[in-house]
């Protein structure tokens, strides 16, 4: 697969009516939506749902919705896989919660959730105020830093993730891993390296 197709000659080549376009399109942000989904179902469901379960739902969701979807711009239509999401895993947590009826509230509170998951990841690992690479600037940095976590070895991804989007302290990411501290926060540095160096980012 190539990830550096530029999404938004998928998205025009799918508005037209390709199918084959729009399942390209989809898969250039299935890492994406895996690290949002993982985020939630942890949150949420525990080990009742996997977060591959709910990335293929909302993938095939965003499929059958797709002509409904009017944007142009991938920012545009992450945002709208993000609705989506929200809406798959509205559904997960009524279904097994036990409860009936759509909850908007609920729906408003996961989409909240999602996309505030979406600000950690594009601004947690990245100095703000450092310039990627050109390919990365024109690029969602979310999308693009969730593609290059994929790329990084278990552990490093485990601590990245851990404590820029779970928001867990260096001792409950140990304890969670069975590491000792100091190894968790060498895991943690050099993976932060590691990405700075995917991005194009300087030091």
């Amino acid at each position: 697969m190539n990830t550096s197709a530029e999404p938004e000659a998928l998205l025009t080549e799918a508005q037209a009516g390709s199918t084959a376009h729009l399942g390209r399109l989809l898969e250039l942000y299935r890492h994406y939506l895996r690290l949002m989904a993982r985020v939630q179902v942890g949150q949420r469901l525990q080990a009742k749902v996997d977060a591959s379960d709910l990335v293929q739902e909302t993938m095939l969701e965003a499929h059958k919705s797709f002509p409904g979807f009017r944007g142009s711009s991938e920012p545009q239509f992450v945002a709208w896989l993000r609705q989506i999401m929200a809406a798959v895993l509205c559904n997960l947590v009524r279904r097994y919660l036990g409860t009936q009826g759509r909850d908007v509230r609920l729906e408003r509170e996961l989409r909240q959730n999602i996309d505030r998951s979406s600000i950690l990841l594009a601004h947690g690992l990245v100095d703000p105020h450092s310039s990627p690479s050109q390919q990365a600037a024109r690029r969602e940095q979310a999308v693009v830093l969730a593609d290059a976590l994929a790329k990084l070895p278990e552990d490093y991804r485990e601590v990245l993730v851990c404590r820029h989007l779970e928001g867990l302290s260096f001792p409950e990411i140990g304890r969670r891993m069975d590491r000792s501290l100091d190894s968790v926060q060498k895991l943690w540095v050099r993976g932060l390296a590691r990405i700075r160096r995917v991005m194009g980012v300087s030091q």
